[in-house]
């Protein structure tokens, strides 16, 4: 049976001599895989729509378990994070999380919208990756379902508490503690408290329209990226390769 539809290529591993197996995000069936056959080859015509980044129209014939591609159209190929191997890092960075958090055979056009969104916005001229590296990942945290409580402190209830706490996806002010509490706490501000807030409710296009100073950003990010990786238990070697570039771009 021959079925279409459009996804993105989160991962792609060479498979015999000339094939590739590619996980899919797609559109309607959440996390897929294909195998495109003679894909290597010079020749192949799938190349294009079968490469990491790539979200394509994919038509599949599937049989039993396996899926093959038939035919992959092109619709989007983030061009400008392939020569730029900074902008490539973080975007397979963001490809690994999506491919963390998708379920086989579960749509999620959520999760899918907002990986689209920030590769998208990663390619403009204008791009501040450092925004959209903690804007992905504190959207991603509550769109798998670790979204933070950020009514008040935890402990008074006071609005506008200065600590967040890692561990148990919540805020508290510095001097207030609950019983049995542990873990890490981050500092956080007036204004990288606002941007928590407005990246857990805003609309899925509006994610990345928002501007902070500094060290509101800073703080963001420390967050941002400290919760997602507890919440998930686990770290990312892309992650790993993104900061080992900044670091040497630093030097």
């Amino acid at each position: 049976m021959y079925t279409k539809t459009l996804g993105l290529v989160l991962r792609e591993t060479e498979y015999k001599d000339a094939d590739k197996l590619l996980t899919v995000l797609t559109k309607d069936r959440g996390k897929l895989t294909f195998r495109a056959r003679g894909v290597r080859s010079r020749s192949s015509r799938l190349k294009s729509g079968c490469q990491l980044l790539a979200y394509s129209e994919f038509t599949v014939f599937e049989n039993k378990n396996t899926m093959v591609v038939d035919e992959a159209v092109a619709q989007e190929l983030f061009l400008p994070l392939r020569q730029d191997i900074e902008l490539l890092a973080l975007a397979s960075y963001f490809t690994q999380v999506a491919e963390t958090l998708a379920r086989e055979e579960e749509s999620d056009e959520a999760l899918l919208s907002l990986t689209l969104n920030a590769l998208a916005a990663l390619s403009r001229p204008d791009a501040v990756p450092q925004k959209i590296k903690a804007a992905f990942e504190f959207r991603a945290a509550c769109i798998a379902g670790y979204g933070p409580i950020l009514d008040g402190c935890c402990v008074c209830g006071r609005e506008d508490p200065d600590r967040f706490l890692v561990s148990g996806g919540c805020l508290a002010c510095v001097g207030c503690r609950s019983d049995g509490e542990s873990g890490l706490r981050l500092p956080i501000s007036a204004g990288s408290l606002a941007a928590l807030r407005y990246l857990a409710d805003c609309p899925p296009k509006r994610v990345f329209s928002f501007q902070l100073g500094e060290a509101s950003m800073k703080e963001l990010s420390d967050v941002a990226e400290t919760y997602l990786l507890t919440q998930l238990e686990r770290g990312f070697f892309t992650l790993d390769f993104y900061k080992s570039l900044k670091m040497t771009e630093i030097k």
